[in-house]
């Protein structure tokens, strides 16, 4: 398993599989084939069927456009068996390949293929929820303390990073408004959310700042501004969300937040090297479904949760999203995918709660609910993982915004007809 690095990367959304992927394979192809005549990059699955909305050519054409000539090729429909997120690179001179790579786009912003998966460096010995249990009861540690010895005291120095990225993202969209990009329409919300929490008792009030968080965090990403993948993109608002709303309203320190986001991290890297958390792989439970998780877990070991709650606060996070399918709306990282950042941040705390009235003693584990949703993903039918074409995807906005102006307009004659009688 590898560091918590690979799993908490910061850069720009809208999208790490999509957008953070394909732009460092990109990068990585132009250092290996420097002087060709031409490019050319072949999408293939679910980076060619939402590859536009998420601008997977725009990170490809950033890199390779200013070196050589650009040729894209569009394949959705074809789909590699190592991974949907499948891109083929094409160097070429004199009309001859002279380099060709081809590279999966796994979920993260982490790139692998045959090759590369055989060659990753591992720096966690125990890889299951069950062995670093074990390990911490045996040693009387805590899963943060396992993250220190695997990566070593520098890592609290990244973490520090990260944590002020999340704050920094948060603080940005709190203050931008205005539409989104894309075509939508969908307007920037977080603001509003702040402003309308001023307004309400201290419970409704409580879970307004916490939605805005989260909102906040999500419409940064889907305009391409800067985010930490908690483990993904379009899954980036839970963590923050969370972990901000614990800072500012529970006083937690920042020592502890780091803390909390090592736990976290873990808790996500035994699903990324389980499972998935690749929506094009499993559907949106192994991007919204883990981040919650990770939220849940972080958040019940800032509230004093024991190792079996914690545990258990994760395990609920995730069974309780099984199935949850990945279907954005033109593929765009907005809708349903904003909402679920917010709705996801809420039953982390749920999850936290739950756990906590309890002894910590439950029948399924983190390591079985994992099982079952990679099993799950893989048994969904690939219309409904990120390839536009299940699910709310399926919905013609241009339709609806048709049939809206001939019921606008129907209630303007029935309208008219009461008034002639």
């Amino acid at each position: 398993m590898k560091s918590l690095r690979s799993l908490f990367r910061i850069g720009l959304g809208p999208s790490s599989s999509h957008t953070m992927g394909p732009n460092r394979a990109a990068k990585q192809f132009a250092e290996r084939c420097p002087n060709p005549d031409s490019y050319r990059v072949t999408l293939y699955g679910s980076l060619a069927a939402t590859g536009a909305g998420h601008m997977t050519d725009v990170a490809i054409i950033k890199e390779l456009e200013p070196i050589a000539k650009l040729e894209l090729i569009w394949e959705p429909e074809v789909f590699l068996p190592f991974h949907p997120n499948g891109m083929l690179f094409e160097g070429i001179k004199d009309g001859k390949v002279i380099d060709s790579w081809k590279i999966y786009s796994v979920g993260g912003g982490e790139l692998a293929n045959e090759e590369t998966t055989k060659n990753e460096e591992d720096i966690y010995p125990l890889t299951t929820m069950h062995e670093i249990m074990d390990w911490c009861d045996e040693t009387g540690c805590t899963f943060w303390e396992y993250v220190e010895k695997c990566e070593g005291p520098e890592i609290w120095d990244y973490l520090a990073e990260v944590w002020a990225t999340m704050q920094s993202t948060i603080k940005r969209g709190l203050e931008n408004e205005g539409v989104l990009p894309g075509g939508l329409g969908i307007q920037r919300k977080a603001l509003t959310y702040l402003n309308k929490s001023m307004s309400y008792n201290a419970a409704v009030s409580s879970k307004a700042k916490l939605y805005a968080y989260a909102l906040a965090t999500s419409e940064e990403n889907a305009s391409g501004s800067t985010i930490v993948t908690t483990p993904t993109c379009g899954s980036s608002g839970v963590l923050p969300a969370v972990l901000y709303h614990l800072s500012t309203a529970h006083n937690c320190s920042d020592a502890r937040i780091l803390r909390a986001i090592a736990t976290a991290g873990l808790f996500g890297n035994v699903a990324k090297e389980h499972a998935s958390i690749s929506g094009a792989d499993v559907g949106c439970q192994g991007e919204i479904g883990v981040a919650c998780a990770m939220a849940a877990a972080a958040a019940c070991q800032l509230f004093g949760g024991t190792i079996n709650q914690i545990e258990y606060a994760a395990e609920m996070g995730l069974e309780h999203h099984l199935g949850l399918t990945c279907d954005p709306l033109c593929g765009l990282v907005q809708v349903p995918c904003i909402e679920r950042n917010a709705i996801a941040a809420s039953r982390a705390l749920d999850a936290c709660t739950y756990s906590a009235l309890s002894d910590g003693k439950h029948k399924i584990d983190f390591d079985h609910i994992l099982q079952v949703m990679k099993e799950t993903g893989h048994d969904l039918p690939r219309l409904y993982k990120e390839t536009s074409t299940g699910g709310i995807a399926k919905i013609d906005i241009n339709k609806r915004r048709g049939l809206r102006k001939i019921l606008d307009t129907l209630h303007i004659h029935k309208n008219d007809d009461n008034t002639k009688q």
